[in-house]
């Protein structure tokens, strides 16, 4: 049994990172932010994450009244499944989702078939648990460039497409902070080496678009963030090396899929190719782990980015045909 009281970490002033236990440790965060004893959680993990959630709230002597919002900043179920829930606990709490995601949020039907569709029930159940469905009136859809406060913390919503439509990213200017859900990537602590994090884009079916992310990538910078704090892990620093190897990766990912866009073993072809190129890249970083480590760590990313990268191929077919 994991000890409660463990599974959260202060990773700058005001901000707990908290492991939502989603799939194995440390892959999946929400964050807690405080501030003059307000508080808002980005992003929640899924329905079983709650609990851990609101652990965090007691070992930082909050109550649930203290909390004035839930930012998710994208509705992928490992980051917004257990939104519902966690509201439900929370009676102050409003729900921040980007307009094209606010509807899943009121009525998630179609997110909950969509991935029993891929998962079947039994998996979905285990993964996610129970969708609850938020009340229209207590959503808050966010708006381009505005600006929401937590105590005295202003944050600046901003629109970044690219691995998903329905995704903005929260910009703390004071702070040279950023959470950036997944549109900054992806960084696993296991895979830090002296040379610090290593980093990779996901391209999670069904809206990758390398242009957008691309330009997301370089909007985020724009704000000049020391760190970033993303959901897959964390903080991470060093973030102007880090914006680059993320652009390199993508067009590496585009070459691949346009190099075996018409092969008949596609997939398989894809995986592989993938799987060597984050290899060489290990390699290179100073990474030790052998390849059974490696897969252990990074194939569930891998088979998410192959299936975008053959939805975004399929998407390209149909707009030149």
């Amino acid at each position: 049994m994991c000890d409660m009281h463990e599974i959260h970490e202060q990773v700058a002033p005001g901000i707990h990172a908290i492991d939502t236990g989603y799939v194995r440790p440390r892959l999946d965060a929400s964050h807690l932010l405080v501030d003059s004893g307000r508080a808002a959680f980005v992003d929640t993990g899924t329905s079983h994450s709650v609990p851990r959630l609101l652990q965090t709230l007691r070992d930082n002597d909050l109550d649930r009244g203290d909390v004035d919002y839930i930012f998710l900043t994208h509705i992928h179920l490992d980051h917004a499944g257990g939104a519902g829930a966690l509201a439900r606990e929370l009676p102050n709490a409003q729900v921040v989702v980007h307009p094209r995601g606010a509807r899943h949020m009121v009525d998630p039907s179609k997110l909950i078939a969509g991935t029993i569709a891929v998962y079947g029930e039994d998996r979905y159940r285990e993964l996610y648990g129970e969708l609850v469905p938020i009340a229209a009136g207590r959503i808050v859809e966010s708006t381009d460039d505005s600006v929401l406060t937590v105590g005295g913390r202003q944050l600046r919503l901003i629109d970044t497409p690219g691995h998903a439509l329905h995704h903005y990213s929260l910009i703390d200017e004071a702070h040279a902070l950023a959470f950036t859900g997944d549109t900054f990537g992806v960084s696993y602590r296991e895979t830090d080496t002296a040379a610090g994090p290593f980093i990779f884009p996901t391209t999670t079916p069904v809206h990758f678009d390398p242009g957008q992310l691309h330009d997301s990538i370089d909007r985020i910078m724009s704000y000049e963030p020391a760190s970033v704090l993303l959901t897959h892990y964390s903080r991470v620093d060093d973030t102007s090396r880090l914006a680059s190897e993320l652009h390199r990766d993508i067009d590496v990912y585009v070459a691949m899929a346009q190099e075996h866009a018409d092969s008949d073993d596609r997939t398989r072809l894809l995986h592989e190719a993938m799987f060597a190129h984050f290899s060489q890249r290990l390699d290179a970083h100073g990474f030790e782990g052998n390849s059974e480590n490696r897969h252990a760590i990074l194939d569930m990313d891998i088979n998410l980015n192959v299936q975008g990268l053959e939805v975004w191929l399929t998407r390209l077919a149909k707009k030149s045909a």
